[in-house]
């Protein structure tokens, strides 16, 4: 009978719903299902490197944490956050690829809760251990640690063999990144927080005045009335929709702000709209969950429910969003999501969507609120038009809805060296459309520092100048004129490439090939490439070396491979392998171009990108060692989807010794204004002897 007895109190304990509580920094978490975790090891045989598992501030190659903490995924609102270490930040995509000579593969898993990696590369493995004692030499592995708090085992492998191919696997997964409209990939220049509309008309002036493109200007939370999203300060925008119409007038867009966080207020449509129709995230009781943000007290809508999605999409509607035109495109911020006063400054991981804990999808909370908004552009446009959405939170398949940038980063030079290896991690995890924010948003950069990082954002895919409402103002024409013109001349190289990223951005969204690339994605088999940081491809053709420290004027450059190179600012030949200090004086940065390449290019510099869409094209023959050399380039109307429907050109340029010729890749569906209007030949080469056009597809 005792035994039987303390058998039935046993039971009576492990009934308790707060058996299992803990608190923590005046926090607590019911754990209603107790500890939980899942786990498995896996090794990456034959290898030194693997990368991926964004986001961290880190090096690309990722580093063996056998004596640090893990890499941790679980998506944070961090303030000043630190480099070089596996700390958590904004994203979370679990997705590694590894790579050698002899192939690449990559590993998913499918798991949106909180999550830690760790690696071991010490080129052996426990069995390398045991079997050394018995033979001279094992073969090199990366062994990593995977562990999740909750969730099932959902993994996917992909074999490759190449890089390329691991990207079109992935992508296959998980989606490509869709076409963005071309004033997307343009310049975007932010601020927290432009003060007013006159603000806002007189910075866009000042750009014409200065021969600065510029595609868009955006606005921060200070805009609404009140932190209530979708709205207005009237005093300080009485006469949006005019505002909108003037940048609309000269080509350009309007970025704004719609955080997840809704008001707790009485008079805010879209709290009570939600509060009455149950769509917000929950507490254990079944009582809306309230935490703390920019406006106070809020709430926050469960986009888990596709019913709260949608709601989210309705509101996007100019007849809703008041003030708003469909040049009006939007900013996810906040997203992880962001609660002041809860633990880590997010979501207690025991609130509920409907009957899923927070825990078990924490990370895809940012995603889940950008497909509304991604939906509810569509919505507005009767979808006509391709929406833009920026993200700073992002999971496995975001890509597919939004852009994302690295968060809130530093005006130092370490900031803008992490950049690059961020990007790459990002880019080969599927979010390929991803960029810095050029200065840092805290922080005041110097002129160097400035310079610097805008010659290196030129290069990378979101190109956005943004900063923290407490520095001081720094649109280029705040600096130096000397400054100021190197700005310009950045700016400016970045819209003469604009066909060239956009093609790429066609590309992309075909089979999964970012446009910003490690070197080793382009040459899997240089071995030199594979830990080598600081330098990246943009596309198969340019070679980026940007300075990354102060008062430097060269930079030390890994040629991959064994072909030729050219200089885009002199044109010089190169035909190097391997390392090499190249000269980089404060006007430029060392980028090259591949030999056997050809890219497209705009001469004719305008405001803005929608001014150049019908511009001529030149297109940049540089040879390889056998005097040919092949490029693609791809046009629409550069907005909608009906280049969908067939309404494109997308053709392939090929030189073989003075010869050049062109054929459509695809059946051609549209006319168009643009013509060829220059060929220029890099090198010793002649110029084209003969021009042949070549109109059926291949």
């Amino acid at each position: 009978e005792a035994v039987e007895g303390g058998e039935e109190e046993l039971g009576e304990a492990e009934d308790e719903q707060d058996m299992w509580e803990e608190s923590y920094g005046g926090h607590s978490d019911s754990k209603p299902n107790g500890p939980t975790a899942v786990a498995m090891d896996f090794t990456f045989a034959g290898l030194d490197n693997v990368y991926g598992i964004p986001q961290h501030a880190d090096t690309f190659s990722l580093k063996d944490t056998s004596t640090t903490d893990p890499y941790r995924l679980y998506n944070l609102d961090v303030f000043e956050y630190e480099l070089w270490n596996p700390m958590a930040l904004y994203a979370s995509i679990p997705f590694m690829m590894g790579h050698s000579a002899k192939g690449s593969v990559g590993l998913f898993w499918l798991n949106a809760a909180e999550g830690f990696i760790d690696i071991k590369k010490d080129g052996q493995g426990l069995l390398g251990s045991v079997s050394s004692m018995f033979s001279a030499k094992t073969e090199k592995q990366v062994d990593t640690f995977w562990m999740f708090e909750s969730g099932i085992m959902d993994m996917f492998i992909m074999m490759g063999p190449t890089p390329k191919d691991i990207s079109r696997q992935y992508g296959s997964l998980t989606g490509n990144t869709p076409l963005p409209q071309e004033f997307a990939i343009a310049y975007h220049q932010c601020r927290w927080n432009y003060n007013d509309q006159e603000d806002v008309n007189m910075v866009e002036a000042k750009f014409d005045e200065h021969d600065i493109p510029m595609d868009v200007m955006w606005l921060d939370i200070e805009h609404t009335d009140g932190k209530k999203y979708f709205t207005w300060d009237s005093r300080k925008f009485p006469d949006s929709v005019a505002m909108i119409e003037n940048l609309s007038s000269h080509g350009r867009k309007l970025v704004t702000i719609v955080d997840p966080h809704i008001k707790k207020d009485s008079g805010y449509w879209v709290h009570n709209d939600l509060s009455s129709k149950g769509l917000y995230v929950k507490n254990q009781d079944g009582g809306d969950y309230e935490g703390w943000c920019w406006p106070g007290a809020s709430y926050y809508p469960d986009f888990l429910n596709a019913e709260a999605r949608d709601y989210f999409a309705e509101q996007y509607k100019l007849s809703v969003y008041k003030g708003s035109t469909l040049d009006c495109y939007t900013w996810n911020d906040m997203n992880e999501p962001s609660v002041f006063n809860g633990p880590e400054v997010t979501m207690a991981k025991d609130k509920m969507h409907g009957e899923v804990e927070h825990r078990d999808m924490h990370n895809m909370y940012g995603m889940l609120y950008t497909m509304a908004t991604h939906k509810g552009h569509l919505i507005r446009s009767e979808n006509t038009l391709r929406p833009f959405v920026l993200t700073r939170s992002a999971y496995a398949g975001s890509q597919r809805y939004a852009a994302i940038w690295t968060g809130d980063n530093t005006a130092e030079w370490g900031h803008l060296e992490a950049s690059i290896p961020m990007c790459l991690s990002l880019s080969i995890a599927g979010m390929g459309f991803c960029g810095a924010d050029i200065g840092g948003f805290f922080g005041n950069p110097d002129g160097e520092l400035f310079v610097r990082w805008y010659q290196a954002a030129a290069f990378q895919p979101f190109f956005r100048s943004h900063a923290h409402i407490d520095t001081k103002r720094r649109e280029p024409w705040l600096y130096s004129a000397g400054e100021m013109a190197l700005i310009r001349t950045a700016v400016r190289s970045r819209y003469a490439l604009l066909p060239l990223w956009y093609t790429l951005f066609y590309e992309q969204e075909q089979d999964g090939t970012p446009p910003m690339r490690p070197l080793w994605y382009e040459f899997p088999e240089d071995e030199g490439s594979y830990a080598k940081e600081g330098s990246h491809m943009v596309g198969s053709s340019l070679l980026v070396a940007p300075v990354l420290t102060k008062g430097s004027t060269q930079v030390n450059v890994y040629f991959p491979g064994s072909t030729l190179w050219y200089d885009i600012w002199s044109h010089q030949k190169l035909d190097v392998s391997g390392s090499m200090n190249y000269a980089a004086p404060y006007e430029k940065i060392p980028v090259f171009q591949r030999g056997g390449t050809i890219i497209p290019r705009r001469e004719r510099v305008r405001r803005s990108a929608a001014l150049m869409h019908d511009d001529p094209i030149t297109l940049v023959v540089a040879p390889d060692k056998e005097g040919k050399a092949s490029g693609t380039l791809y046009l629409d109307d550069g907005k909608s989807f009906a280049y969908q429907q067939g309404a494109k050109l997308y053709m392939q340029f090929t030189w073989d010794n003075g010869k050049m010729e062109s054929k459509m890749i695809s059946p051609p569906g549209m006319s168009t204004p643009v013509w060829l209007e220059r060929v220029l030949v890099l090198g010793s080469a002649p110029p084209p002897g003969q021009v042949a056009t070549v109109s059926s597809p291949s």
